[in-house]
This record gives structure tokens, sequence and C-alpha cells, in this order.
């Protein structure tokens, strides 16, 4: 994994940097992880601050688990700014999860929330994807997937440096969505095979001023 990837991108392992927990059942028993994972963004824009942009991209590969608790947020606030000096505030946040097992309890909590306070004229956008991939047998994804997911990251990077008003901001995010859970849903970025093709569940919140 080169230097970007490290810095910048994935966060990988069995249970990669976020809140997590792992208990193992007795020596006669197959291990079972119950795991816990949390992302969040949030930006507030204000008369001293009137442009701010911030994202989180981040995967967690827990292998096999016998539950997980996984939430994504994203929060965005822009406070009071005028028409004449208005203020723009993204918040995006796209989280992946994959795991494997038999009659897992899964709690996914995705939530995107956007709020103007006194804040005449202001853009406002949150934005919260979750990608929630099943497979068959415990699998990571490939070097070449990882490759992708970074590429994708790296323009969604690019959108912070954009003067994109948030309408535009919501279609170029949700293309961006759109690649990922191409991705995911392709059973060469898992290396399983064709008839195991891997299950993906895409929750999408956006909010956002002024409302459309």
């Amino acid at each position: 994994m080169n230097a970007f990837l490290s810095r910048h991108f994935l966060r990988l392992g069995l249970l990669a940097a976020g809140i997590a927990t792992v208990t193992t059942a007795g020596p006669a028993q197959a291990a079972e992880a119950v795991a816990v994972a949390h992302d969040a963004v949030r930006t507030t824009a204000n008369h001293r601050h009137h442009t701010q942009f911030r994202d989180s991209f981040s995967v967690r590969q827990l292998g096999t688990v016998a539950a997980a608790r996984v939430g994504n947020h994203a929060t965005a606030r822009s406070v009071g700014c005028t028409a004449d000096d208005a203020c723009r505030s993204v918040a995006l946040s796209f989280q992946i999860v994959t795991y494997s097992g038999e009659r897992v309890r899964l709690a996914a909590v995705n939530a995107g929330r956007a709020t103007n306070d006194h804040c005449t004229g202001c853009q406002t956008l949150a934005g919260a994807y979750q990608f929630v991939v099943v497979t068959p047998k415990a699998t990571r994804l490939t070097p070449a997937a990882q490759r992708r997911l970074a590429d994708i990251h790296r323009r969604l990077d690019a959108l912070g440096a954009s003067r994109l008003p948030a309408a535009e901001l919501k279609k170029e995010a949700d293309g961006l969505a759109a690649e990922v859970a191409s991705l995911l849903a392709d059973p060469a970025s898992t290396a399983t095979a064709p008839s195991a093709r891997p299950t993906v569940k895409v929750h999408r919140q956006l909010d956002g001023w002024p409302r459309r």
C-alpha cells in the first residue's frame, strides 16, 4: 500500500480504526465477533469561516461476525451569514462495511442533517452514504479494488476545492456513490466466485439548504 493510501484512505484490518470490540467463544466453538464501528463528519460555516468542506471515506472490513453495529453520520451547519455575504457548509461521509457470517445481527444507522441557523442565502449540504457488503465467506477487498476506491476518494476530496453550488455537489456525490456500489457488487473486488456474488445494500441520506 502506498503512502497516499496509508495516510488518506483505507483504514483496514479486522476491526479498523474506530470503536470496535471483539468477543471470542470457548475453545470448542467457532470464534464469533461482535463489532461496533462509527464514522462521522461535521462542518460549521459562519461569518469568520465562510466556506467549510469536509469528507470522510472509510472502509471497515469486519471479517466473520455474529453481530455488528455500524453508524455513519454527516452534519452540516451554516450560522449567521447574510445574503450579501453567504456561507457554504458541506459535509459528506462515505462508509463501506464488509462482513460475513450466518444470521448476523446487524444494526446500521446512516444519517445526514443540514441546518441553516439565521443564515440567509446560505448553502448547506450533508450527505451520508453507507455501503453494507455481505460475502458468503470472510474475504478482503483486492488491491485493485482498493486502488479504485482510492481514486474515488481523491475525487471526493477534490469537490472540496470546487465552487459548485450545493445542487451540483449532490449530483457529483451521487455519481461517486454509484461508482462505489458498482465496484463493490463485482465479485472480482473480493476475489469471490461469480456464483458467490456479494450482496450490497446502499443507504443514502442527503439533506440540504436551500430546499429543492
